[in-house]
């Protein structure tokens, strides 16, 4: 029970935090398993499974918030499905796996740190562009167990394909369709997900509700982003040194 507890508040703090901008927490979850020293053949399964509840709950908060558009979703998302179902699929050495997985928590790092600026003029989307994004967000999410958040909102802005809101808007049905593609690419049976799962699901599920309700109406501090910022360095530090 004592080795549960642990688990408590950094999972319902990840799901809070990313459900706040629309993630639904994949790449923080592998931060606080790795932390946790959890057996690596865990992770992608776990991951994915958590995924999918906190991007749910922020699909129906953030779409309900007028932001969504399908002229974005749709040619991403289809073209993501198939390489992510492929990615989760593929078999990755420990090594490989882990420098994969530091570059995306950088990635991650790199997204709270990004300008909220939604002065700059928003450009319409190149099919074979987005096509060609959607393809490569799902073969990688899918090989590191993660719903693909992490690379797909900071492309929508850097791309200025729409505004912060729009991005995360789309994310989060985005990462639940790719969550569970890759989930099911990688096939699992019930011993490729923590024991304390179903334990760690009703944490996520608390703290996914409470951060999509309060997301879509108050935006993310500094304070948090700098936080959570730290948290992901950490991990990432711990998979390439430690």
């Amino acid at each position: 029970m004592l080795d549960a507890l642990i688990f408590i508040i950094p999972f319902f703090l990840v799901s809070f935090l990313y459900s706040t901008v629309g993630h639904g927490g994949a790449s923080g979850y592998l931060a606080v398993m790795a932390l946790l020293a959890v057996d690596l053949a865990l992770f992608r399964s776990t991951a994915l499974g958590l995924n999918i509840i906190v991007s749910f709950l922020g699909s129906l908060a953030f779409i309900k918030a007028g932001y969504f558009s399908n002229k974005l979703f749709w040619p991403i998302t289809l073209a993501a499905i198939p390489f992510a179902y492929i990615g989760g699929s593929l078999e990755i050495q420990a090594s490989l796996f882990r420098v994969i997985l530091g570059l995306a928590l950088f990635l991650a790092i790199i997204r709270l740190f990004q300008s909220e600026n939604t002065d700059k003029k928003i450009r319409c989307a190149v099919m074979w562009q987005m096509m060609l994004s959607g393809s490569l967000i799902g073969f990688l999410s899918g090989l590191i167990g993660v719903g693909g958040g992490i690379f797909l909102t900071p492309l929508v802005i850097f791309m200025r394909w729409g505004s912060t809101k729009t991005a995360a808007a789309i994310s989060s049905p985005f990462i639940l369709i790719n969550s569970a593609s890759g989930l099911l690419g990688l096939r699992p049976n019930l011993y490729d997900f923590h024991s304390f799962f179903p334990f760690l699901a009703s944490i996520v599920l608390v703290g996914g509700l409470m951060g999509s309700i309060w997301g879509s109406h108050f935006a993310a501090s500094k304070q948090i982003r700098l936080l959570l910022a730290c948290v992901l360095a950490l991990a990432a530090f711990k998979l390439f040194y430690i």
